[in-house]
């Protein structure tokens, strides 16, 4: 079973190669702990320097899953009136045999509207660099009828085995006290990731567009005299589109420190995909997050569903937030 579930990945993975494919994103089931990946205009939201390390195994039952891990690090600086911020990602699908590795610069600037509204616009860029372990692949031609995989392939090397292009990105938030809204552009130029693109092979990476709002209802006094740490209930919605890819999640955090409770629903158009169950815990300047994905779609039985784990320091603050409006989204 194993070597037939091998051979699978194989035709799954050759057809991913040839001509006309398009490829798509990691995605991470808790978005706010995990700000800079959903929109770049979070860069210096939480104004002091802010640590975010996120890890993602998907499908572990299914040999070959996908393991994406991600880090970032963000702060607002006063001299040039807005955010920077670095994030980091490496994905590895396959056990190893195919890699993606992306590195960025962030920059967002902060726009008053008024006492209580806000807008942050921000630009990302950076690379993105596909490899292939081709030692690593077998071929159909491999198949001996008794021996299994013991012949030698006919499948010849591709010429380069690294893949890497420029990539840009760009977001938009508005936001008050309690309201946070945004949309995200990635991939706004071209990204060709096809390893045969001296014999005419294109593989793009489709723009990725993404919508995402939410609101903090305080479930003690009232908006007025809100304070970060009352217990609050925040419902969400995130939509993220690319190429043919349509996805949907929608649900809810709970708030009462330093425990934070989330429920997430998230279907494509086709049909429905999985109940996402997150818990996390907030201490002072320090905040970890475990959610599980429960799969409700075909690959029920076989996934394993999905483990993600968020990790994320804030560092002593270099100036007065007071002075400096931050984002008031869930903690998680």
């Amino acid at each position: 079973m194993v070597e037939k579930l091998k051979y699978l990945f194989l035709v799954i993975f050759i057809s991913a190669l040839s001509t006309g494919l398009k490829a798509q994103d990691p995605h991470f089931s808790q978005f706010f702990a995990n700000p800079l990946y959903l929109n770049p205009a979070f860069a210096g939201s939480k104004v002091c320097p802010r640590l975010v390390m996120n890890y993602r195994n998907q499908w572990p039952s299914i040999p070959g899953s996908y393991v994406t891990y991600n880090a970032s690090f963000d702060m607002h600086f006063n001299a040039i009136a807005g955010g920077l911020g670095v994030i980091v990602q490496a994905d590895r699908a396959g056990e190893g045999v195919l890699n993606t590795q992306t590195a960025a610069l962030i920059y967002s600037v902060r726009i008053p509207l008024s006492k209580e509204w806000f807008i942050k616009a921000g630009v990302q860029a950076g690379f993105i660099q596909k490899s292939i372990d081709w030692d690593r692949l077998t071929f159909g031609d491999q198949i001996d009828p008794k021996w299994g995989f013991s012949n030698n392939t006919n499948e010849l090397r591709i010429s380069d085995a690294n893949r890497m292009d420029f990539d840009v990105s760009s977001g938009l938030l508005i936001y008050s006290r309690q309201f946070f809204g945004g949309i995200a552009v990635h991939h706004m130029v071209p990204v060709n990731v096809s390893f045969n693109e001296d014999k005419g092979g294109e593989s793009y990476l489709d723009m990725k567009l993404t919508g995402h709002a939410g609101y903090m209802i305080p479930l003690k006094g009232n908006s007025k005299r809100y304070r970060p740490g009352d217990p609050t209930i925040s419902p969400n919605i995130v939509y993220m589109q690319q190429g043919a890819f349509h996805q949907l999640n929608w649900g809810a955090y709970f708030k009462m420190e330093p425990l934070i409770f989330g429920v997430w629903y998230r279907h494509f158009f086709e049909g429905s995909d999985a109940v996402v169950l997150q818990v996390g815990f907030e201490y002072n300047k320090f905040k970890f997050g475990y959610s599980y994905d429960i799969t409700v779609s075909q690959l029920a039985s076989a996934s394993g569903g999905a483990h993600e784990f968020s990790f994320a320091l804030d560092f002593n603050c270099p100036i007065k937030k007071s002075r400096v409006h931050e984002i008031n989204c869930p903690s998680f």
